[in-house]
Order: structure tokens, then C-alpha cells, then sequence
């Protein structure tokens, strides 16, 4: 069988360096690709565009991943904007919020990380805490994840696939506050914080608030491609094939 497509969300920065160029350009940290890879899919980078043509991408492909970058807008969860809360990035808001709709429209597998997780609780109507201590790098130590355990809710789709608690590598300092309609918490902090969030039922939805990316357990990607493998089309016939004749 083919292996599965899987889109995964990147960032547009305005300015980026390599060589003598400097810029704009669309990026993404090589471990999503690696791990999808390393899972038995094929990874397609899907930077910012028209949201209206969300759907006929979601449509070509296997499996959605939303990766993690900066704060969602507090505007698209009626909030004031904290002042620790980053830039907004109105085209990555309103891209990812589109790709999330199709991929729920379509039944396609979604899984969200880390930003992509806290985009999907508000595109489905929740809201983020804007600021939490203690679960990002070091303390005073930027651009250095940390990590903490996770603990999974027992008869969840996430406890399904990583049953027994783990540590995860982690870098966010805002988090889930209202849990939207429909979604349920299916992982937590020690401290509390909603770690992972899904939606039940058939449809594969998953929202994690870590970054699987940056560590060695590929279960929950694996898990992925596993369900785009399973909700794969069958081959097409070349062209001119009508069937038997």
C-alpha cells in the first residue's frame, strides 16, 4: 500500500537568512517531517493560504497535523490580549483554523500540536489561558524545551495509544482554559493543565499540548498514520482502464 500523505501546517516568517539571501520565506523544525517519516507516512508542508481553499487541499491528502508556532489571537476567542501574549499571525490563524474545519468536515485524521492543539479548542468555541509558568525550557533559559509527565485519562483515545504515564518535551506558556463544546481532556499535568484534548467517537481527533517531535516515542504519530492508512482510497486505474471488459 502506498504510504499515506500527511499535510503538515508550517510557519511564514517575513525575514529569514541562509547563505546570502535573507528572505520571506516558509519554515518548519525537520522533526515533523522526521517523524512522520519514520512512522511510514509522507509529510506535505502546507504554508499559510486562502482558508476558501482549505477543503480541496484536506481533500488530497491522508492526514492533517497542525504544528505548534505562535500564540493564537485573543480576538478569535473574544479576550483581551495579555501583555505576554506574542504577535498575532493572522494568516497561520486563519489557514489552520480552515484546515481543522475540513479535516472535521471531511473525517479526515487531525492531530494538533502544541499551538495547533489550543487552535483547536478555540476554533471549536473554548478558550486559552494566556499565560502559565513552568512549562517551557529552563528557567531563564530560552529556546531549550523542558519536559514534565503526562498523565493519560483513562478510556480515551489517547490512553489508547500511550496508556501509562510519560514524560513529555514541552515549550508553551498558555494552555486551555474553557474546554470547547464536544471536545473532552484526555491527558494532564501534575499540575493540572490539559495536555491532550479529543474529540469522541469515530472520527480520529487528537490535540497534544507537547511536541512528540522533539522526542524518541513515535506512538502517537504512528497512530496517525495509521488511520490515514486505514481511511486510504483504493488505487486508481490507469488511464483508459473501464474495468473488465
Amino acid at each position: 500500500m502506498n504510504r499515506p500523505l500527511i499535510g503538515i501546517s508550517t510557519y511564514l516568517e517575513a525575514s529569514t537568512r541562509w547563505g546570502v539571501w535573507d528572505l520571506p520565506a516558509t519554515l518548519l523544525p525537520a522533526g515533523y517531517a522526521r517523524l512522520i517519516r519514520e512512522s511510514g507516512g509522507l509529510a506535505a508542508l502546507l504554508p499559510p493560504d486562502d482558508p476558501d481553499l482549505a477543503a480541496s487541499v484536506v481533500a488530497r491528502l491522508d492526514a492533517v497535523v497542525i504544528a505548534g508556532g505562535p500564540d493564537v489571537d485573543p480576538v478569535r476567542y473574544g479576550a483581551d490580549r495579555d501583555p505576554r501574549t506574542g504577535p498575532p499571525a493572522p494568516e497561520r490563524d486563519g489557514w489552520e483554523t480552515a484546515l481543522i474545519g475540513a479535516a472535521l468536515d471531511s473525517g479526515t485524521p487531525l492531530l494538533a500540536i502544541c499551538r495547533g492543539m489550543q487552535l483547536l479548542n478555540v476554533a471549536l468555541g473554548g478558550t486559552l489561558t494566556q499565560h502559565l509558568d513552568g512549562h517551557s525550557g529552563p528557567q531563564g533559559v530560552a529556546g531549550r524545551f523542558g519536559s514534565h509527565v503526562v498523565a493519560p485519562v483513562p478510556g480515551t483515545r489517547y490512553a489508547s495509544v500511550v496508556p501509562e504515564e510519560t514524560t513529555v518535551p514541552t515549550y508553551h506558556h498558555q494552555c486551555v482554559a474553557r474546554l470547547a463544546p464536544g471536545l473532552v481532556a484526555s491527558a494532564h499535568a501534575a499540575d493540572g493543565t490539559v495536555e491532550a484534548i479529543e474529540l469522541p467517537g469515530a472520527r480520529w481527533v487528537l490535540g497534544v499540548q507537547w511536541h512528540p517531535e522533539m522526542g524518541d516515542d513515535p506512538r502517537l504519530m504512528q497512530a496517525v498514520v495509521a488511520a490515514a492508512t486505514c481511511g486510504q482510497a483504493p488505487p486508481r486505474k490507469p488511464a483508459g482502464d473501464h474495468g473488465d471488459r
